[in-house]
This record gives C-alpha cells, sequence and structure tokens, in this order.
C-alpha cells in the first residue's frame, strides 16, 4: 500500500502545481480519467493533458488528499478536499469527495469519483457554476 499511497500523492502534487508532465508520468499510457467538469471521461494521457488544460482555463482546482485506504478488488478509496476557484479567486466550490483509483503496474490505470463511471455521468457538482 506504500507505494499505491505515495503514487497518489504525487499524482496530487503534481496536479496541484499544474505539472502536466509530472502528473501523466506516474499513469498508464490508456488511463481512464473521468471529465469532472464536463462530464463523461477521457482515456489516454493526450486526451487528459487536453481536458486538464482546458479544465485549467476556466477554473482554479486544488485537491488535497485527506485519507487513501485500499479496499476489495484492487480499488484504493481516496477522500480529498476539493476545493474549485474562478480564474478571479473567487471560491465556487469547497467539499470532500470520494476518488476510486485503479493501479496497475505501477501506475495509475483509472480514476473514477465516488461511484460515478462512464461515459454516462454528468459534470461533478462541483463545478455547476460554469459560465
Amino acid at each position: 500500500m506504500a507505494d499505491t499511497k505515495t503514487l497518489i500523492e504525487q499524482a496530487y502534487a503534481a496536479f496541484n502545481k499544474r505539472d502536466i508532465d509530472g502528473a501523466l508520468a506516474l499513469m498508464a499510457e490508456d488511463v481512464r480519467w473521468p471529465r469532472a467538469s464536463e462530464g463523461g471521461e477521457v482515456v489516454g494521457k493526450k486526451e487528459i493533458r487536453a481536458y486538464w488544460t482546458r479544465q485549467w482555463s476556466e477554473f482554479d482546482p486544488a485537491v488535497k488528499p485527506l485519507e487513501i485506504t485500499e479496499e476489495d478488488g484492487g480499488k484504493t478509496h481516496v477522500k480529498v478536499h476539493q476545493l474549485v476557484r474562478s480564474l478571479q479567486g473567487d471560491v465556487l466550490s469547497d467539499s470532500e469527495v470520494l476518488h476510486v483509483f485503479t493501479v496497475k503496474g505501477g501506475h495509475i490505470a483509472a480514476m473514477d469519483i465516488g461511484d460515478e463511471a462512464g461515459e454516462s455521468a454528468g459534470p461533478s457538482a462541483a463545478f455547476a457554476h460554469r459560465s
């Protein structure tokens, strides 16, 4: 679990620093990732790069892991404090959210938000203030 915990902590740190290359280096080539601000999901590092670049041009999200627990079935649950600000600094959302990671071969293979999964999932409530 220590390796998975470190991997996940490094991914959050890279995301919060806007270090896309550092975060993507921790992920599998065919990683599956939710588009929390848009709904649905992206697959692959190229699509994650494009999604995060769009997201960061509209919002200023910061996500801090509070608790990391390994669950049955190879899943790792991460309770996070998620603070989403407008680019002008206004708080749009300040909440705790559950992220569920799948790690394979020492890389992040997938991340889901709570129990949401798949293309049908809509945008997260944290991004309801989209203009």
